[in-house]
């Protein structure tokens, strides 16, 4: 199935999805009824929030919640000022950030442009945020990495008064207020910088929530921040994050009124969720990525000739269309490229994206060619989290069409966790293929790839770098026009194709439900509830 719907930023909105709130219905609020408290799915967050050491789900659910940035992002896609009153520049390479007053962080504390600064500083520092660095790359006085070159500072960032300072790129990039809203680019308050890891535990944010409780591999509660006067007012008296490590168990719970909203339907219920009476269906199309990164270290997997014949092979021997139909019941549209059809700047068609196409014969010739230059032994292994709706089922499906169409042994490697399986990969110690899957920080086609693919970047799991990949990137952040922007990502992509880091498996699009009785239930372009605008 090809996604049909489009965005297109800074001009025309993404299509609305209003379709997407829910009209109130019958029956028992879900979770507690005597308060309008609501109830999500989620896990448990990989690392102590802290904004620049959060790059995953789990985390980034609360972390969204609990801090404001310089812009914010409406539903559709759109950016608006957020603290920011107004972000400049001539050149679109010295930036003058401008902050509105009387931001207050939730513990009485003012949000001013020391706050912005500080917590950059800190990022770039990967000794304290070894996920997050690479966002600061773009500034002058950085190292490709994004680590800081001048010490403790970024040479590129000054502060001019309480409420203003500069930030000079290393070269001009018309996009980048659009990201100033992920993550990484949050403020941090004074007292954060006391004892890090007690503040990750709890956080003092300024965004519209702040974080009554978090009961480790339990759950997190989050109730209205009272001093908060943002774009994303919220509508309830709290969201509380429960963690599961059972995607099944947590649809049974949306049934029987004792969970809100599970975000991702498991494959068990796709084939049933749109006509369960017990439940509040939504279904639309979706901007994540799914994949599985191979890392350059692994073994007949390097950069080289055969390290990318078995990568392409690997990858024409998955018939997606087959898993998509038979696991997600359709709710998975086969990928036609390394970001969603969805995000401005997607280019259809891109030259070498044939890779995706099923065909065992070519893979069969592509792994023979491999093996002439080195035999292959052992058991190619991919590993997932078993706590994640749909993991199991679609490794087993993609390693079974693996091990039959190229006659290999090839097996699934479960861990019972995403905290688990995610300190594997982050530590570089997993020793397979992995699953991998991307939700956009911000709006654009570059963020699915210079993230994850760029040279030392925070999320770049698998180690890939290629000179040529990064200098396309280089040249499309620079662009003026979203059209040669577009140009380059392609570019960029093509040589993506050749190298395969990750094997691009399907876009996943929205299959939700909410509890009867939950209203304005609406998903974002992240795939993402609006957890703020949600009432019961």
């Amino acid at each position: 199935m090809r996604l049909t719907r489009r965005t297109r930023l800074a001009g025309i909105a993404l299509v609305a999805v209003g379709s997407l709130t829910l009209a109130a219905c019958g029956g028992d609020g879900g979770g507690d009824s005597s308060d309008n408290v609501i109830t999500s799915f989620s896990t448990e967050p990989q690392n102590p929030l802290v904004p620049t050491n959060t790059n995953e789900t789990g985390g980034g659910n609360i972390v969204d919640l609990i801090f404001a940035g310089l812009v914010s992002y409406t539903a559709e896609g759109d950016t608006e000022m957020e603290v920011a009153e107004s972000i400049e520049s001539d050149d679109n390479q010295t930036w003058t950030i401008t902050l509105k007053d009387g931001w207050t962080f939730s513990d009485g504390s003012p949000v001013t442009a020391q706050s912005f600064v500080d917590a950059w500083n800190y990022g770039a520092d990967p000794d304290n945020a070894q996920l997050g660095a690479y966002f600061f790359n773009p500034f002058e006085g950085t190292d490709e990495e994004g680590v800081s070159t001048g010490g403790d500072t970024i040479s590129g960032l000054e502060v001019t008064d309480d409420l203003t300072f500069t930030a000079t790129l290393k070269a001009p990039e018309a996009e980048f207020p659009k990201r100033l809203g992920y993550s990484a680019y949050f403020p941090l308050p004074e007292s954060a910088f006391d004892d890090m890891e007690a503040f990750g535990e709890a956080p003092i944010g300024n965004g519209p929530y702040t974080l009554e409780s978090w009961d480790h591999d339990v759950e997190a509660a989050l109730v209205p921040n009272g001093d908060y006067d943002g774009n994303r007012t919220p509508q309830n008296e709290g969201v509380t994050f429960k963690f599961y490590t059972d995607p099944d168990a947590a649809y049974t719970d949306v049934q029987s009124g004792n969970l809100d909203i599970l975000d991702r339907v498991p494959p068990s219920a796709l084939s049933s969720y749109e006509d369960d009476d017990q439940v509040q269906p939504i279904t639309e199309p979706g901007s994540v990525f799914m994949s599985f990164t191979i890392p350059s270290s692994l073994a007949h997997f390097g950069e080289d000739e055969e390290g990318q014949l078995r990568r392409q092979a690997l990858s024409m021997a998955i018939d997606r269309e087959q898993i998509g139909d038979k696991i997600f019941d359709g709710a998975n549209s086969a990928a036609t490229d390394f970001s969603s059809p969805l995000m401005p700047g997607y280019t259809e068609d891109i030259p070498g994206s044939e890779v995706l196409e099923y065909d065992v014969d070519q893979a069969k010739d592509l792994w023979a060619q491999a093996e002439e230059i080195a035999p292959f032994e052992g058991t190619f292994e991919l590993s997932y989290n078993g706590d994640g709706p749909g993991n199991k089922e679609w490794v087993e499906a993609v390693v079974n069409q693996i091990r039959t169409n190229l006659e290999i042994e090839a097996e699934p490697k479960a861990f019972a966790t995403f905290g688990e399986f995610r300190e594997l990969v982050t530590n570089r110690s997993i020793g397979t293929a992995f699953r991998t899957s991307w939700q956009p920080d911000y709006p654009s086609v570059y963020n699915y790839l210079a993230p994850l693919y760029g040279t030392g970047a925070g999320s770049n799991d698998g180690d890939y770098s290629n000179a040529d990949f990064d200098g396309l990137l280089g040249q499309s952040a620079a662009a003026d026009s979203e059209e040669e922007r577009a140009q380059f990502l392609a570019q960029a992509q093509e040589i993506l194709f050749q190298d395969l880091p990750a094997i691009p498996l399907w876009n996943q699009n929205i299959s939700a439900v909410g509890a009867q009785g939950v209203n304005n239930l609406e998903f974002n372009w992240q795939n993402k509830p609006e957890y703020h605008d949600v009432t019961k």
